[in-house]
């Protein structure tokens, strides 16, 4: 809903009330907003679920996962849904107490303190930055396949840029129209999926339903749990984004109430897409083994061409490539929000820069630009070396499990310290064994995406996830003893836990 309400309607007067109230709450904050409130409900949860993008997640890991694990790796999306359901439980709590933009750094600044917090959001950041470094040179090929280029290293990073300029223009656009492009993407892939999976599973249907408790094999002589531990990334990998929702807080009317019930959407709806998408691809493959033997490698494409022919394909291939555009602007609104806040909180070299705003458009512009051009550098480094790019991007998955678990975390932290959730959303006397539920669920997670399973290549390479995650962190640590801007900033912090509560000021 906009200022231009019709004057007099139960709808302006819903509308004043909620912007007013928001204004209040988030001046007792300690801030004042410079972003309009013009991202609706459905606007909102359509920006968290194609961040999550099952199309996105699927179409990327299917072949991996089924050649780890067989057709039973599609248990995985249920498992890790009910796991990152309950972090998004407790993240809940933590948004309508803050409904500050940026999320996972204000959320750490309020239920930890300064130095947590920048730890906290450089490693989420990193992560997102380089998330959409990924997420763009994947869409490379299926752009460069719609306009018939040569599959190459150099059409992939032209395609992939083409991808990044699109989002990063729609960004700088504004949020309502953000808001109306996250919409239609969301409409796009829900239809897209459901059309792709109806059709496959009423015209092109090879196996039943059995065939998902059907290993193939994939265990060799030993227990299957390794097999299904490695397929699992699949349903690890796809869901995040819900935390998307309450990056843009400021940008909600009546956050509190709103942005919990996106998160939980998210999940629900995404994770019921994601897994019906797999499911319509488990079952219109006609040689699974085939695919785990490694014959078929790219058992989605050909499903889809023997489906829908090559003109099909090509309508099929769009869906999936405004799917991957809507995940790109959805991770670059995310990511300019964060880097947002740390400039709104003096926190970061540059600040003066991220926090200037645009005042017709009411975004972040350099802030923006930031989320543009640092994966628009990693895209152009994979003409130098694609090894190093997938060693950039090994860290994308786990850093952002990492930032979630660390204000999972602090979280516990804080209400062992005496912290009651107190906005318009909390889960009562379930808060405490929900979060000790979530932090269990992340680190086996976080285990589980960095275990060393490739014995045959360079130790390095084995390690790299782990590697990957110590040299950010290490780089964070010397940044904050070298230039510990932090210590500058007075914006509030630890003022979840009572009786550590710092003098708190209005500020832009």
């Amino acid at each position: 809903m906009t200022d231009t309400t019709p004057a007099g309607s139960q709808a302006e007067d819903d509308y004043l009330h909620h912007r007013d109230a928001d204004a209040h709450h988030l001046a007792n904050l300690g801030y004042q907003s410079e972003f309009k409130r013009e991202m609706s409900p459905w606007a909102n949860f359509s920006l968290g679920f194609t961040y999550l993008s099952p199309v996105v997640g699927i179409y990327s890991l299917f072949a991996v996962s089924l050649m780890a694990g067989g057709p039973p790796m599609i248990w995985s999306l249920v498992i890790v849904g009910l796991g990152q359901l309950l972090v998004a439980l407790v993240f809940s709590e933590v948004v309508a107490q803050f409904p500050v933009a940026g999320g996972v750094y204000p959320w750490a600044r309020r239920l930890w303190g300064r130095k947590y917090a920048w730890m906290t959001g450089w490693v989420y950041f990193v992560a997102l930055l380089t998330t959409i470094a990924s997420v763009t040179y994947g869409a490379g090929p299926y752009l460069a396949t719609m306009l018939e280029f040569e599959s190459t290293v150099n059409t992939t990073i032209l395609c992939a840029l083409g991808v990044l300029a699109v989002a990063t223009i729609v960004n700088l656009l504004g949020t309502k129209v953000l808001a109306t492009v996250a919409m239609f993407g969301f409409a796009a892939e829900l239809i897209g999926a459901l059309v792709v999976g109806v059709w496959l599973l009423v015209s092109h249907r090879e196996q039943s339903l059995g065939v998902l408790f059907d290993t193939f094999g994939t265990e060799g002589d030993g227990s299957y749990l390794p097999a299904f531990a490695a397929a699992a990334l699949l349903g690890v990998y796809q869901y995040y984004g819900f935390e998307a929702c309450g990056d843009v807080a400021e940008e909600v009317p009546d956050p509190g109430r709103i942005i919990p019930k996106a998160m939980r959407r998210t999940i629900y709806i995404g994770g019921a897409a994601a897994t019906f998408v797999c499911l319509s691809l488990i079952l219109s493959i006609s040689d699974i083994g085939a695919v785990i033997s490694g014959e078929n490698p790219d058992p989605v494409g050909a499903v889809l061409t023997d489906a829908f022919g090559s003109f099909g394909s090509k309508i099929v291939l769009a869906v999936v490539l405004i799917s991957f555009l809507s995940c790109a602007m959805s991770l670059q609104a995310a990511a300019s929000r964060l880097a947002y806040s740390y400039g709104r909180d003096d926190m970061i070299i540059g600040s003066a820069l991220l926090k200037k705003f645009s005042a017709a458009r009411h975004v972040p512009p350099y802030a923006l630009l930031v989320a543009a051009i640092v994966p628009a550098v990693i895209v152009i480094g994979s003409k130098v070396s694609e090894d190093a790019l997938v060693k950039i991007i090994s860290f994308a998955a786990f850093g952002i499990y990492l930032g979630f678990q660390m204000v999972v975390l602090a979280a516990l932290r804080a209400r062992l310290k005496g912290w009651v959730p107190s906005g318009k959303y909390t889960l009562g006397q379930w808060g405490l064994p929900v979060n000790i539920a979530a932090l269990a669920y992340g680190v086996i997670a976080m285990i589980n995406m960095a275990w060393p399973r490739t014995p045959d290549v360079p130790w390095y390479d084995n390690w790299i996830v782990w590697i990957s995650a110590a040299i950010v962190v290490g780089f964070g640590l010397v940044y904050m003893a070298v230039h510990p801007t932090y210590g500058r900033s007075e914006a509030p912090y630890s003022d979840a836990i009572p009786g550590d509560r710092p003098t708190v000021g209005a500020r832009r």
